[in-house]
C-alpha cells in the first residue's frame, strides 16, 4: 500500500496486489488529478491497463476528483455506496463503469471489501474492511466524525490499519477559521481528532501497521501524532499531502488476532446502517454489486 496524497488537497490511496509478475492496482479514493495520479502509477510501473478498480468511501472533492469520470478506462468499476449515487448523478460524477454497493462484495480480482457506513456531513462515509488474496486484512476509515462500538468491532485486529488523525482540538479552537467550520468538524459528523483516532487505534489494536490519513495542515502536526503512537507495538506512518509514503507491506500477520467481545451497543445500528427504499437509476451502466460469499 502506498499513500499517494493525503488531507484537504486531495486524498489518493494505492494497492499493488497480485504476484510479481502479473501485479494489478486498486484504489481507494481519487481526489487527485487523473493526470498526477497516472503519473504516480506509471512511476510505480502501474499503469492503466493495471488498473482494476476504484473504491470510493464518500464523494467530496477531495476524494473523488469529477475528472475521473471521463477519464477512467472504461474496463474500471468505481465502487460507491448507494447512498451517494443520486449526489453522483447530480454533480456529474457517475464513472463509466459505476457499481452500486451497499453490503460486503468482491471484486473481479478476488479483494473482499466490507463496508460499514459511518456518519460524515449529510450523506456518510464507507469504512471498508478489506481481505486481500493473500489473507492480508486491511481496514480503511476515513472522515468519520465520530468512533462507535460497530466500527471497532468491523475493524477489530485487522494487521494493517489505516485511519484519519485529521486536528489538534487546541489547535482547532486557537485558529481563525469561522465557526461553522470548527463546529462542522468537530461536532461529530465531521472528523477525528488526534485523541479520538489514538483511542480507536487501541481498541481496534491492529496487528502489524497504522497508517494516519489526513491530517490538517492548519490544525495539525505529524509529530503531535507521532507523540500518541510512541512505543506501541504496531509500525507507524504518516500521510502527507504532498509526499507519498513508502510501500507498506500488506501480508497476514503471524501472531494471533485478539478475541474481542462486542458490547450491547455494537449491535445497534450506526446512522447511515438502515437501507434506502428508494430505487437506484443511473443508467445502464450503473450497477448493483452482488454480494458474494468470500
Amino acid at each position: 500500500m502506498c499513500v499517494l496524497a493525503s488531507g484537504s488537497g486531495g486524498n489518493c490511496t494505492l494497492l499493488s496486489l497480485g504476484p510479481a509478475e502479473d501485479r494489478y492496482a486498486v484504489m481507494i479514493d481519487a481526489g487527485i488529478t487523473p493526470r498526477k495520479t497516472w503519473r504516480e502509477l506509471k512511476d510505480r510501473g502501474l499503469g492503466p491497463a493495471r488498473l482494476d478498480a476504484v473504491l470510493l468511501t464518500h464523494l467530496d472533492q477531495d476524494h473523488w476528483n469529477r475528472g475521473w469520470a471521463r477519464s477512467l478506462p472504461r474496463h474500471v468499476p468505481v465502487y460507491m455506496h448507494r447512498r451517494h449515487i443520486r449526489r453522483a448523478e447530480r454533480s456529474g460524477g457517475l464513472s463509466k463503469y459505476t457499481l452500486a454497493f451497499d453490503e460486503a462484495f468482491d471484486t473481479r480480482r478476488g479483494l473482499r471489501v466490507e463496508p460499514l457506513m459511518m456518519a460524515h456531513d449529510e450523506h456518510g462515509v464507507a469504512a471498508f474492511r478489506m481481505t486481500l488474496p493473500n489473507g492480508c486484512t486491511l481496514g480503511f476509515a476515513t472522515d468519520l466524525g465520530a468512533i462507535n462500538d460497530a466500527l471497532i468491532e468491523h475493524l477489530h485486529g485487522v494487521d494493517v490499519l489505516a485511519i484519519e488523525s485529521n486536528y489538534c482540538p487546541e489547535m482547532q479552537r486557537a485558529s481563525d477559521r469561522p465557526a461553522f467550520l470548527k463546529e462542522r468538524i468537530m461536532g461529530g459528523a465531521g472528523h477525528l481528532s488526534n485523541e479520538e483516532c489514538a483511542e480507536a487505534v487501541t481498541r481496534i489494536e491492529p496487528r502489524e501497521h497504522a497508517v494516519f490519513l489526513h491530517l490538517s495542515r492548519q490544525c495539525n502536526k505529524p509529530e503531535l501524532v507521532a507523540d500518541l503512537h510512541a512505543g506501541a507495538e504496531y509500525a507507524v506512518t504518516i500521510a502527507s499531502q504532498h509526499e507519498a509514503t513508502r510501500w507498506i507491506r500488506l501480508e497476514p500477520s503471524s501472531s494471533p488476532a485478539t478475541p474481542m467481545q462486542a458490547s450491547a451497543d455494537s449491535v445497534e445500528a450506526s446512522l447511515f446502517d438502515i437501507a434506502s427504499d428508494e430505487p437506484v437509476r443511473g443508467g445502464e451502466d450503473v450497477h448493483a454489486c452482488a454480494p458474494q460469499q468470500p
